[in-house]
């Protein structure tokens, strides 16, 4: 099977299964020199771990990340990095009445067209488990950036189901299970625990931002810094739609008003969320992505088996009634891949030159 390393002068080599000993990932080229220990990694890896709260799955995993290679007495040496996270809480009888059908809205029959066989144990190679080893990526790429640049990575929920929720403060976001920017979720809590009542699952709208970006980051054709970032976060499992900046608003809006306009200080909007032809223009990044509804549910739905006969079928197990609420870090991580692959790439071709209006469109106002 290919399609498992992400990135190329910064790659990132996804291994294991959901229900396997241990999943992990390679980083081959990590520049040299970075401090790095498994605190950096794991604050990230808690953020997005399961049985945190009771709109989560139950699957009890500690994700407690080893660095097994690529760090010599606290720094990174520039040889491949190994990250290691162990599955201490598989409950694989679960999943043995889905071995003979597939489940609506799952991998599990596209997998099976494609390669002939399928690991029905939480999705095998195809669950959202695999996300943590990019989370564990993203937090090395992240820690780079910001030594290097100063670049941070904020992300939030902004609409779960049909709830639009309101922006008041990034100070919110840590102190709720639902990494919504409010101080008030209980509507929020109301809603999941209805939708858990009634064995039925929603989507979610999150927002992802990258602040004190570097300019002239990305190419002007095919590896536009805003081809790479819909690419990314369209690798996210359950990711139906990517916006960036204004997206599909910018249809309503006229010529008049979506073109960013610039002054001395900087520019006047942000429509173009941070990237003006496939380059970075030191703006903030914007970026949004919508998710699906989670397709494991009790509630009966109609399928096949393995020899075409119709049946019904029922998920059982520990699944999140919305997978949208665990998707931030991992949203951030990939952000963040996808920066620090266009920073190395962008060092390789021009070195360390920045333009000399960099001062400028670094000033530029942000959206809150």
């Amino acid at each position: 099977m290919s399609g498992n390393t992400f990135g190329t002068l910064f790659a990132v080599t996804n291994f294991g299964e959901s229900h396997g000993p241990a999943i992990g990932c390679v980083i081959d080229g990590c520049p040299p020199g970075l401090a790095l220990t498994e605190a950096d990694i794991q604050h990230d890896l808690d953020r997005r771990r399961p049985g945190t709260s009771k709109f989560v799955t139950q699957r009890n995993e500690p994700d407690t990340v080893e660095i097994l290679s690529g760090v010599y007495e606290g720094l990174t040496t520039g040889t491949p990095i190994c990250l290691l996270i162990r599955n201490t809480d598989q409950r694989s009888k679960d999943y043995g009445d889905i071995l003979q059908t597939f489940r609506p809205g799952h991998a599990d029959y596209a997998y099976f067209q494609k390669y002939g066989l399928r690991d029905p144990r939480g999705g095998g190679r195809s669950s959202a488990r695999l996300t943590a080893p990019m989370v564990a990526a993203g937090a090395v790429a992240k820690k780079w950036l910001c030594a290097k640049f100063g670049t941070t990575f904020h992300g939030c929920m902004t609409q779960i189901g049909d709830i639009a929720i309101p922006f008041e403060s990034w100070d919110h976001v840590p102190d709720n299970p639902f990494f919504a920017p409010v101080a008030d979720v209980s509507a929020l809590a109301d809603y999941m625990e209805a939708l858990r009542k009634g064995h039925d699952s929603c989507g979610a709208r999150l927002r992802i931002t990258a602040r004190n970006m570097p300019v002239g980051l990305g190419q002007p054709l095919f590896d536009k810094l805003d081809a790479t970032i819909a690419y990314a976060m369209m690798g996210i499992n359950a990711v139906k739609g990517v916006e960036i900046g204004a997206g599909f608003a910018s249809v309503a809006q006229r010529g008049t008003t979506h073109g960013d306009s610039l002054s001395p200080e900087g520019f006047r909007s942000n429509n173009a969320g941070g990237v003006l032809g496939g380059i970075s223009t030191g703006q903030d990044l914007e970026v949004s992505i919508a998710i699906k509804p989670t397709s494991s549910i009790l509630a009966p739905r109609e399928s096949i088996n393995l020899q075409g006969e119709t049946i019904e079928v029922m998920t059982k197990g520990r699944h999140d009634p919305c997978v949208g609420i665990r998707a931030t870090p991992i949203a951030e991580a990939m952000l963040a891949l996808v920066v620090i692959e266009h920073a190395l790439q962008h060092r390789a071709q021009c070195g360390d030159v920045q333009p000399s209006l960099a001062p400028i469109a670094a000033a530029a106002p942000s959206a809150s």
